[in-house]
């Protein structure tokens, strides 16, 4: 006969479904989340080495007339090609901070209430720090680029025209907002990660007090006494009917000894 398989407290707890921190999709989705900062990186690299820049150029007709020969400035392209680059950076950094923020809120509001989730003294100062730098590090890498898509959005038409004065981007500002938006998906991995271990420390410790209150219990009840149980004694007479039968009574067995006695006498 095949022998039975022990069950563990494994076995009877419920299976993960998609939207537990610990599934393959929380998985997928931060590793998702990576390769979209890695993407808006490239573009805000693509959008920094397309930028527009200016040329400054005499004005010969001020010249001509006896004027001091003001200078006039000359966009040296329309900037279509960073203004896309940028906005694309800006809307792939934004749904990937959007899916993965609406999936930890989801995965943590399906918890039990006594877990960490909603419970402030377990949760701990990184995870504190991972949170509030995660979104201080979007907002910073979201408003250089809205800076960005503003100036290269000001000359789209009649770009090669002389103007006074024109509004350019200083150089470094899309690579800055490259690096904060790598950073913000790496704070995000980083909080995904706290939040997963201080949940899998949750379930080991409630395992852990399953067991003692089932240890506890168990050596707590009184032993029980064993069932009567009736043996039977070797040479010894069967009890029939009442259960006198087959045993001599004491008086008569005295009547018939005192009877002998007094024959012989």
């Amino acid at each position: 006969m095949p022998r039975g398989k022990a069950v563990t407290h494994a076995d009877l707890a419920p299976s993960r479904g998609r939207t537990h921190l610990g599934s393959k999709t929380g998985a997928a989705l931060v590793v998702l989340m990576i390769l979209c900062g890695l993407l808006s990186f490239i573009l805000c690299l693509v959008a920094e080495a397309t930028r527009s820049q200016v040329t400054w150029e005499s004005n010969t007709n001020s010249s001509e007339e006896g004027g001091s020969g003001d200078y006039e400035c000359v966009y040296s392209g329309s900037g279509k090609m960073p203004l896309l680059s940028a906005a694309s950076a800006f809307l792939i950094l934004a749904m990937a901070m959007v899916v993965e923020h609406t999936y930890l809120l989801i995965a943590i509001s399906k918890l039990p209430p006594s877990s960490p989730a909603f419970a402030a003294s377990t949760l701990t100062w990184h995870a504190a720090f991972f949170f509030v730098s995660t979104w201080i590090s979007f907002a910073v890498g979201e408003i250089l680029l809205l800076i960005g898509l503003s100036v290269e959005s000001g000359h789209l038409r009649n770009w090669a025209r002389p103007r006074p004065s024109c509004l350019v981007i200083r150089e470094g500002l899309f690579c800055a907002a490259g690096v904060f938006a790598l950073a913000t998906v790496f704070l995000a991995a980083g909080l995904y990660l706290t939040a997963l271990r201080a949940e899998k420390a949750f379930r080991e410790q409630e395992i852990a007090r399953q067991e003692m209150l089932e240890a506890s219990a168990l050596y707590a009840s009184p032993p029980q006494s064993p069932p009567p149980r009736i043996a039977a004694v070797d040479r010894e007479d069967p009890a029939t009917g009442d259960g006198h039968q087959g045993q001599q009574h004491p008086a008569f067995g005295f009547h018939s000894v005192f009877s002998k006695f007094s024959d012989v006498v």
